[in-house]
């Protein structure tokens, strides 16, 4: 645990605005959640098996004797503020972020620390491989605006149904090495098999190079969908890597996980800065409705350990984002939906704010919800459009459409952004 002093919070400040201006700029809503949380909704959420709960989480007993706990970190919490705010009822899906301090009792080394600071996103409501591709760029794009260049890692761990399929296979495979691994995988091997996988330990590495791989036990529907996740990431121009072994640490998960790599310090900090993935079972878990949803977190310790550890070649710091016009993008088709993709990326590099909602298909439904966000302008393809190189522009307020080049579409918007 650290004190921040005057001198290094200008830093701070430029990766908290950092963070804003991106999830600002993909349509995320500011969320907070209390640092004290019942310790039975990080039980439920996170898996008894799991290290943070076994033996990471900071517990005490309340005046009233009940268990309450420091939150270790957010998911839970906004699934649970889900619950409990019925957030279901508001337009679907609904994007939260957040930044906060975080509590966990880990072993004290480089790029690990007790008290920690997290930036995230969520998107909870919709299952779409266009959400997973989407909530990467996020967190990709927020690096790279402070000049952190990051490899994406990437997996798919199915379904419940496919990882308990897997986990028989596992086992049966880990029992025959159970010699070579070392005593923390014997331990996992019986309480949380899949951990394993993501051993740093040397002598555990050959035993996991030669593992029965996840993706050979996918079923057709999750296979699908991860494909399509990394057609979107093609789309998006987001570098990645498939890897195989990547589980990420916590049983909430499910399909997509992720997580993001930078080269390691001189000190040899670890090199992971981040990662999130899909939980589609977790709201429904703490007693809500099957509410599909996925997110990332992102750990601002290590972010600014990376920004500090090497400053050369580094790019000045630009806020693009001084806009605050919000503009919606509607779509239709495929075809459409994978050029909007691009277009709102490119957009978004250059300080244009818009809005979007790339899961919804029906041309009502995402006008409906441009005018909840009281959009005064929307720009509409559909596969005319992607053929005729052109975008239509709606004013919200008139209705009023003007067909637009799409080459010329940033000159057209700044000019709207302009009027206001």
């Amino acid at each position: 645990m650290k004190d921040l002093l005057p001198e290094k919070s200008p830093l701070w400040l430029l990766v908290y605005h950092t963070a804003e201006n991106i999830a600002k700029a993909y349509g995320f809503g500011y969320m907070e959640t209390p640092i004290l949380e019942s310790t039975q909704l990080f039980v439920r959420s996170l898996g008894k098996a799991t290290d943070v709960i076994d033996k990471e989480m900071y517990t005490f007993e309340d005046k009233d004797g009940s268990k309450v706990s420091l939150r270790p970190e957010a998911t839970a919490s906004i699934a649970r503020a889900y619950i409990n705010h019925g957030m279901h009822n508001r337009p679907q899906p609904v994007k939260v972020w957040y930044w906060g301090q975080m509590f966990r009792h880990d072993r004290p080394q480089a790029g690990r620390y007790r008290q920690f600071h997290q930036f995230g996103c969520e998107t909870l409501g919709q299952r779409d491989p266009v959400i997973d591709a989407e909530l990467i760029a996020v967190s990709y794009n927020f690096l790279f605006d402070l000049g952190i260049s990051t490899e994406v890692h990437i997996n798919s761990i199915g379904s419940l149904e496919d990882r308990k399929n897997y986990t028989v296979e596992l086992v049966g495979y880990l029992r025959s090495k159970r010699t070579y691994l070392c005593a923390d995988c014997k331990r996992r091997m019986v309480k949380n098999p899949l951990r394993v996988l993501d051993c740093k330990e040397e002598e555990c590495r050959n035993v996991i190079e030669e593992a029965p791989q996840i993706v050979d036990w996918l079923s057709a529907e999750s296979r699908a969908f991860f494909m399509k996740v990394l057609e979107y990431l093609d789309e998006l121009q987001v570098p990645y890597v498939l890897r195989s072994t990547l589980v990420r640490g916590l049983d909430y998960y499910t399909d997509t996980v992720f997580e993001f790599y930078t080269e390691k310090g001189e000190e040899g900090a670890q090199s992971a800065l981040g990662g999130g993935g899909r939980y589609d079972g977790l709201i429904e878990q703490l007693g809500g409705r099957p509410t599909p949803a996925a997110g990332f977190s992102m750990g601002i310790e290590r972010v600014i350990s990376e920004l500090t550890r090497d400053k050369e070649g580094r790019k000045e710091f630009e806020n693009p984002y001084d806009g605050t016009m919000q503009i919606f993008f509607a779509q239709l088709g495929e075809q459409a939906r994978r050029r909007m993709l691009r277009l709102i990326e490119e957009l978004r590099r250059k300080g244009i704010l818009v809005g979007s909602n790339l899961a919804k298909t029906s041309l009502k439904t995402q006008l409906e919800l441009a005018n909840s966000l009281k959009s005064t302008h929307t720009v509409i393809l559909g596969q005319k459009e992607v053929q005729d190189g052109t975008v239509i522009i709606r004013d919200m307020s008139s209705g009023i459409q003007e067909i637009v080049d799409q080459k010329k579409i940033e000159q057209e918007l700044r000019k709207i952004i302009a009027a206001k």
